[in-house]
């Protein structure tokens, strides 16, 4: 199924999937940037790469669907063992498991 992407990133399901695949968040101002584009609860200089990731998460599966060009995806460990980071810019990440094919726990952060 294919649907026009000029919409709010929420209402864009590029997938064949019959549920969104991220099915819970830790920060809430990405989640309101997921679902209804808008942007005070971010910093909006992230805002296109944000919407990239987000969507790209959405139909994941895997890890190995987002380990895209550039994204320096990677496992953590210690006390984020289990979760995944992708660079958005300098020290800034977004982080998330899978639980199945699901992605839960998406958080956008400054953890260096």
């Amino acid at each position: 199924m294919t649907k026009d992407c000029n919409t709010a990133i929420a209402e864009c399901d590029v997938s064949h999937h019959n549920h969104p695949l991220i099915v819970s968040w830790r920060h809430k101002g990405l989640k309101a940037f997921f679902e209804t584009g808008s942007s005070s609860g971010i910093r909006t200089d992230h805002s296109k790469r944000l919407a990239h990731v987000l969507a790209v998460l959405n139909r994941a599966r895997t890890p190995a669907n987002v380990n895209m060009p550039g994204w320096r995806l990677h496992p953590l460990k210690g006390e984020l063992e289990g979760f995944w980071s992708i660079t958005i810019n300098a020290n800034w990440r977004i982080i998330f498991r899978f639980f199945d094919t699901d992605v839960e726990l998406v958080d956008y952060l400054d953890y260096h």
